[in-house]
């Protein structure tokens, strides 16, 4: 989800016309310059530290160790973890950390590492911080504590859709969001992926949960992941949050106050005994003192902070660095992305594929699934001419994801597609927080991870295999338009209408796509 649940295109078209509608207009405080922070020794002498050290062996040294974390439940049980694990630093970067049980269950984990001496420090988003406002001045009212909010937006305490909207001065560069993930502990373990910190990404709330994808990272890697984490923290746009709300003098009282506001949050689940691909719980590994790890060269590919200020070109950003990577590719290409938008330049890249005899797979939302329906809308005109070309489609399918039961256990709750990750040629993988937009390319703030690594690329594979087999829409060509082909059993289940796409929602969307520009989606 890219806006957590306040996004999607209709609300970027409104957005867009009350900007311009509205005469008033907020400005930020005056911002102090901040002082760096210390660095903290001792890392090498950590827990974590050593067993990294035990998980690596003589000849991986100069490599980074990668773990994929495929299921929800595992991937917060990783992060939870690690928060307890880490004795010197916890370094946590992401878009959206909602108050719900699952972002209160690690605010918890956050203060109790801080009273164990750790040092925390939060960067979060602005766009959707107001919900969380209240708890988030709690924790930074706990000593070794420090929040610190990215390109904050001058209007406090609303919703995301009244606050730009109340910004017109400041649009274009309020619009532009930090939408990286980052978790880092003691300097020597990492999670980069496509979570955010919200009960949909770990398989916690009831009416929809997303399939996403994380990566456990070690060794190689780390040095470069924390020098990312510290050009945003000490970036000019990230502001302290003392600056940006009037924080209580008496610590204590905010203290007590966070505390009333966790109260009641249950512990966290534990993990499944093994995950989708086989492997014990992180925390398990952790307690047992050796992680299980595959080992690869990495490249680490990150936006500058200034991007939310400074227009980019494709070629400089992130996405498009991965993207050169791909282009490279001789024999395969495999894309999911839920927020899928090739543009005139992604179609010239694609059609120079096929004419290579590249073959080219893409997984993406179904309408029925999808959480953007005016990004859906965008991509759904290019479906046509990618599957001229050849291009095999799948689109997740809520109702089969929920079913089948691969790609997590939904119980009652439909499954919407999140996860970023591409896979070249059997053997490169391109995994992190962006998609394959314009957003992405141009407006957001990304991170992701170049790997070299046949072994990843076969686990990443294999998983998607078995879900377009169980859980995807294939659609084929047919007389008139498209086919959506599904399997019940034995049975092979064929669909001439869009699944999920009513004549109604149809009509709003053709309407709605003439307000908004294919670039702001």
């Amino acid at each position: 989800m890219r806006t957590a649940n306040t996004s999607s295109g209709f609300h970027r078209a409104a957005v867009s016309l009350m900007a311009l509608a509205l005469a008033a207009c907020s400005s930020l405080p005056d911002i102090e310059s901040h002082r760096p922070s210390p660095i903290v020794a001792g890392l090498g002498d950590t827990a974590l530290a050593q067993i990294v050290a035990r998980s690596t062996p003589e000849a991986s040294q100069q490599l980074t160790g990668l773990r994929l974390l495929p299921n929800g439940v595992q991937a917060f049980d990783a992060r939870i973890a690690l928060a307890r694990h880490a004795q010197r630093t916890l370094e946590l970067q992401t878009y959206v950390l909602a108050p719900d049980t699952a972002g209160r269950q690690l605010l918890r984990e956050l203060r109790d590492a801080a009273a164990r001496g750790v040092r925390v420090r939060l960067l979060l988003d602005d766009l959707h911080s107001a919900d969380a406002e209240a708890l988030l001045a709690g924790l930074a009212a706990h000593d070794n504590v420090e929040v610190r909010l990215f390109n904050p937006l001058p209007v406090r305490g609303a919703a995301p859709l009244t606050r730009l909207a109340l910004s017109p001065a400041q649009f274009e560069q309020l619009h532009r969001r930090m939408h990286n993930k980052l978790f880092i502990a003691d300097g020597h373990v990492a999670i980069s992926g496509g979570r955010n910190i919200g009960d949909e990404y770990f398989m916690q709330a009831h009416a929809s949960n997303f399939v996403d994808m994380d990566l456990l990272t070690t060794g190689a890697a780390l040095p470069m992941l924390s020098q990312v984490f510290e050009r945003y923290w000490h970036s000019e746009h990230a502001v302290p949050l003392a600056q940006l709300r009037t924080l209580a003098a008496d610590g204590g009282a905010a203290r007590e106050r966070f505390d009333v506001g966790l109260r009641g949050t249950p512990a966290p689940a534990g993990a499944t005994p093994h995950d989708v691909l086989g492997y014990t719980p992180v925390s398990t590994q952790l307690d047992e003192g050796q992680l299980a790890l595959l080992f690869a060269d990495v490249q680490v590919l990150a936006d500058a902070p200034e991007k939310v200020a400074l227009p980019v070109t494709l070629d400089d950003s992130a996405l498009g660095h991965g993207l050169r990577r791909l282009g490279e590719a001789r024999s395969e290409v495999v894309i999911v992305s839920p927020y899928f938008i090739p543009g005139v330049r992604g179609m010239a890249m694609i059609r120079e594929a096929t004419r290579n005899n590249v073959r080219v797979t893409l997984l993406t939302n179904s309408m029925a699934a999808t959480d953007e329906p005016m990004v859906h809308r965008a991509y759904s005109r290019y479906r046509q001419a990618m599957l001229d070309l050849g291009v095999n489609i799948h689109e997740l399918s809520p109702g089969l994801s929920r079913k089948a039961g691969i790609l997590g256990d939904f119980r009652s709750s439909d499954g919407r597609l999140h996860a970023k990750v591409a896979v070249a040629d059997r053997r490169w993988v391109l995994m992190g927080s962006m998609n394959m937009d314009g957003r992405s390319a141009l407006a957001n703030t990304e991170l992701g991870l170049l790997i070299d690594s046949p072994a990843l690329a076969l686990e990443l594979r294999s998983l998607l295999e078995r879900a377009h087999a169980s859980s995807t829409y294939r659609l084929r060509q047919a007389p008139g338009g498209i086919e959506w082909i599904s399997r019940d059993g034995q049975s092979e289940v064929v669909q001439r209408e869009e699944p999920g796409a009513d004549w109604s929602q149809r009509l709003k969307l053709s309407l709605m796509s003439m307000l908004i520009s294919e670039e702001l989606l």
